[in-house]
């Protein structure tokens, strides 16, 4: 395949409409816009949401909730999820990212929760350990480390 021989899907793609071209074209003299008024004046029309002058929905609404900007961000991830490891894997939040198991690393670390059953005997790094998460790393042989 070469670059002159790509085209658009089939129905991708619609013709401009050519305005203004004579009343023969049928979109001539006011080009589709009809007599006079706001939508037919340049930069006419309204912005998103307005209702005519009438208080529109989102200001009729009351607010509400509030964003916590102290709050502890955590990547979390359940013990379901380690048992894709290889037995006595030191498990971190680098190496889970290195293999695509989490997006990316929140400002507080790691949260491992108890999520599932887990069979591997890992060392597993983290933040944070739900008590769930600690007794199944436990039985599991492993062990677990707060960093």
């Amino acid at each position: 395949m070469k670059l002159h021989e790509l085209s658009p899907a089939p129905g991708s793609t619609q013709k401009t409409k050519r305005l203004g071209r004579g009343t023969g074209s049928g979109l001539g003299k006011t080009s589709g816009k009809g007599h006079k008024g706001q939508n037919a004046r340049s930069g006419g029309g309204v912005r998103p949401g307005f209702e005519g002058g009438q208080m529109p929905l989102i200001r009729r609404l009351p607010k509400r909730g509030f964003t916590n900007n102290w709050r502890k961000v955590y990547t979390t991830i359940n013990v379901s999820d380690l048992e894709n490891l290889e037995n006595g894997t030191v498990v971190t939040a680098e190496l889970l990212k290195s293999k695509g198991m989490i997006a990316k690393i929140e400002p507080y670390g790691l949260k491992v929760l108890g999520n599932g059953n887990l069979t591997k005997n890992l060392t597993v790094k983290a933040a944070k350990f739900t008590e769930s998460a600690q007794s199944k790393i436990a039985a599991a042989g492993g062990s677990v480390e707060v960093v």
